[in-house]
């Protein structure tokens, strides 16, 4: 395969910083793609956050001032660099005093609200990996772009660099996450991001609904896009209950949209190596996972019972993940013989409705209002099945991880949940769990209860279990995709 200089830019990369999906793929994908003998360094913000002593960022002399101008206004960002750990992928990250000196990423803790000047610091930040590159002297063949943060940098390309020589041979990637969040602005910062008045006219590049739209430039821009799985990428093109106003934007360029599974970090997400459990296993020790289960329903105040399925559920609480199903038939489904436990914060009206769930059913259901990265780890290893009813998901990683961990997912069909995960069959045995077509709790509830009675036949179970493990949905299947797409972006 050619050799590609890849610029990978995200608002977050794990273990830096990290709020979502995002970061796992930003924090993994470069890895694989170096393994590749790819030329590849990752940009991302330099948030007040991350501790520089852990993860030894360094100074870099060149990048001790990156002179910017955005809306008229002179900015100076500062670079260092380290490296994504266990890897020889530099990291370098941009910080820009103005806007980055707070310990949020996006949100206002103090508020709950979004920053109202985010517009313009990942303008800045998109600005200052452009000219963040041209000291550093590396010339990228691609600069492949995450979400409405990044979107800018295709756009300032054709526009304020377009003369500029330095990036005649530079192409795009942008890849969309989640449609759901867009950068939506007022109209009046469009000037102070050096957006142009006559793009911001209706139904122009960066125009939707009367707002000034990030993500709608991007799409416009950028060379070719891709989307987290090829489900996802169906869905958004063609359903307006997907699309959130771009469906009609993304058909214009289907023949430059790709749908892309994300991939799974197995040095971090597999039972026979993870640390963060208490008894690992693999598909030849797979009776060791009852003691993780012992150990998870002990923690949870559930009694252990090796005959009743427990199911996890690893997720935002919102309805976007299928609490408003749950909330619908929470007493039919605990009226079940079987037990869950919930690992999650989101919408205030669910922690209340789980919280008295778990008080009505006490034997039964276990809910652990936080984020916890040892907990989760602990559900996939403890748990039999694992949950996922989502209105929508773009691609979803815990229906992977819990394949890795033998625990059996329930899942909608939907984006990338119903790309990975395949109805099982009884008469045939196809298939690697249990899926549901209708976005209604009925549907929901059988196939939990298809589930739960194959659970009772520990032989066909086992069997269920072991093909789940053997899966292959590692980030080396996925990078290889990425270097074709960028084949593709050099020859457009």
């Amino acid at each position: 395969m050619k050799q590609f200089k890849i610029c990978y830019v995200s608002s977050e990369v794990f273990p830096f910083a990290k709020t979502g999906g995002l970061a796992d793929v930003a924090g993994s994908l470069p890895i694989a793609l170096k393994d590749r003998d790819q030329d590849i360094r990752v940009m991302t913000t330099k948030y007040k956050s991350i501790n520089e002593r852990k993860y030894v960022l360094r100074e870099v002399i060149r990048l001790k001032e990156v002179n910017l101008t955005l809306g008229g206004k002179t900015l100076v960002a500062n670079g260092k660099t380290a490296f994504l750990p266990n890897s020889k992928v530099h990291v370098y990250f941009l910080y820009i005093p103005d806007y980055f000196d707070r310990k949020d990423m996006y949100v206002d803790s103090k508020t709950g609200k979004d920053f109202e000047d985010n517009a313009e610091r990942f303008a800045a930040f998109s600005k200052s990996v452009l000219e963040t590159l041209k000291l550093l002297y590396w010339q990228p063949d691609i600069i492949h772009c995450n979400d409405w943060q990044t979107a800018l940098i295709p756009f300032y390309l054709k526009t304020i660099y377009k003369n500029d020589e330095f990036f005649s041979n530079t192409r795009t990637v942008l890849t969309i996450h989640n449609l759901a969040y867009q950068g939506s602005f007022p109209l009046e910062k469009a000037e102070k991001v050096d957006i142009l008045t006559e793009y911001i006219q209706p139904d122009r590049e960066f125009e939707l609904y009367g707002k000034l739209n990030f993500l709608k430039g991007g799409i416009h821009f950028a060379d070719i896009l891709s989307t987290v799985s090829e489900k996802y990428a169906e869905e958004i093109t063609s359903d307006p209950e997907y699309g959130f106003g771009f469906e009609k934007i993304l058909a214009k360029r289907k023949e430059d949209l790709y749908g892309i599974l994300n991939g799974v970090d197995y040095s971090i997400w597999n039972p026979e190596n993870d640390t963060l459990i208490p008894v690992n296993y693999n598909a030849d020790t797979l009776s060791k996972k009852q003691q993780n289960k012992i150990i998870l329903c002990k923690q949870n105040n559930l009694e252990y019972h090796p005959d009743i399925p427990l199911i996890g559920m690893i997720s935002r609480l919102v309805d976007q993940k299928g609490f408003d199903l749950i909330s619908e038939v929470a007493d039919e489904l605990l009226s079940m013989d079987i037990q869950m436990v919930i690992l999650g914060i989101g919408d205030p009206k669910y922690h209340d409705l789980l919280a008295k769930m778990a008080k009505k059913y006490p034997k039964k259901l276990a809910v652990n209002l936080r984020f916890d990265n040892k907990l989760a780890h602990l559900i996939e290893a403890g748990a039999d099945m694992f949950l996922m009813p989502s209105y929508y998901e773009p691609c979803g990683l815990n229906q992977l991880y819990s394949l890795k961990y033998g625990t059996i997912p329930i899942v909608r069909e939907t984006g990338g949940l119903a790309d990975s995960i395949k109805n099982y069959n009884p008469d045939t045995g196809e298939g690697n769990g249990f899926t549901f077509k209708e976005y209604n709790a009925q549907a929901m509830l059988t196939a939990i209860k298809n589930a739960v009675e194959l659970f009772a036949d520990k032989k066909t179970w086992i069997e269920l279990q072991k093909k789940g493990m053997a899966e292959d949905f590692s980030w080396d299947r996925a990078a290889e995709k990425y270097l074709e797409l960028y084949e593709k972006v050099l020859e457009k």
